[in-house]
C-alpha cells in the first residue's frame, strides 16, 4: 500500500492511463478501508520495532559488564543492588533467580528459567502484531478481488453478456487492485518480522548466558561456604 502511493507521477495519471490512484478512487469499498487502516497500523509497528528491539534494550554493555564484574568478584551484595535498579533482562532474570535468600544453586536455576522464559517471549510478544497484520493483509486482499470479480461478471450478466473487452478488463483491473494493496501491506510487516525475530533471539539468548554464568559463579560460592564452615569447625574441634 505504502509502497505504491510513492510511485512515480506517471503511473498516477488518468483514467485512460489506468493510474493506480485512480484505481484506488474507483475501487474504494470497505476492503479498501481495511487495507488502508492496515497499513497505517503496519507502518506504526515497524516504527515502534525499529526504536524498541534493539540490542541496547535487551542486553547494554554495561550491565554485562557489571554482571560479569561482580559475579566473578563475588560481590553478591553489589550485583544484587545492582539487578534491583536495573531493568535489562540480565538483570530481570537475576532478580528472580536472587529474591530468595537461599543460595540453592537447584533454586536459583529453576527461577531463572521461568524468568527467563517470560522474558523472551514478552520480546516476541511485540513484534507478533508484525506477523498477524502481514498474514492478513493478502487474505482481505484477496477477499476483496474476489468481492470485485463477482461484482464484474454479475454486470456483466446483467446486461446480457453485451460488455466489451475494455469494460471487463476494467472492472477486473480494480478487483485486483485490492490483492496489490494486500501485498504491499504484508510484504513489509513479514520481512521485518523475519529480521527482528532472529535480532530478539539472538540477543535473548545472549542475556540468559550472561545471567546463566552469573548464577553458576553465585552457586558455586554457595556451595562451597557451607564446606569451608564445616572444615574450620573440624579443625577447631582438633585443636582443642
Amino acid at each position: 500500500m505504502i509502497v505504491a502511493m510513492m510511485h512515480v507521477p506517471s503511473i498516477l495519471a488518468s483514467p485512460s492511463s489506468g493510474g493506480l490512484w485512480w484505481l484506488f478512487t474507483q475501487s474504494f469499498d470497505l476492503f479498501t478501508v481495511l487495507l488502508v487502516l492496515g497499513s497505517v497500523i503496519g507502518l506504526a509497528l515497524v516504527v515502534r520495532t525499529l526504536i524498541e528491539v534493539r540490542a541496547s534494550a535487551i542486553v547494554p554493555d554495561r550491565a554485562v559488564k557489571v554482571i560479569s564484574e561482580a559475579s566473578e568478584a563475588g560481590r553478591a551484595a553489589e550485583l544484587r543492588g545492582f539487578v534491583q535498579s536495573d531493568d535489562s533482562m540480565p538483570s530481570r532474570i537475576l532478580r528472580a533467580a536472587m529474591s530468595r535468600s537461599t543460595r540453592d544453586a537447584a533454586s536459583m536455576r529453576e527461577l531463572a528459567e521461568l524468568a527467563a522464559g517470560e522474558e523472551v517471549a514478552s520480546w516476541f510478544r511485540r513484534i507478533e502484531p508484525l506477523n498477524v497484520i502481514g498474514n492478513l493483509g493478502p487474505l482481505v486482499g484477496l477477499a476483496g478481488t474476489v468481492w470485485g470479480m463477482i461484482l464484474a461478471f454479475t454486470t456483466l450478466g446483467e446486461v446480457g453478456g453485451q460488455a466489451g473487452p475494455t469494460d471487463l478488463s476494467l472492472g477486473i483491473s480494480k478487483a485486483l487492485f485490492h490483492t496489490l494493496l494486500g501485498l504491499c501491506l504484508a510484504i513489509p510487516c513479514l520481512l521485518t518480522h523475519g529480521l527482528y525475530r532472529g535480532l530478539i533471539d539472538r540477543h535473548c539468548t545472549r542475556a540468559m548466558m550472561v545471567a546463566a554464568q552469573a548464577i553458576e559463579r553465585l552457586a558455586s560460592e554457595g556451595d562451597a561456604k557451607p564446606a569451608r564452615s564445616g572444615r574450620e569447625a573440624e579443625s577447631a574441634a582438633v585443636g582443642g
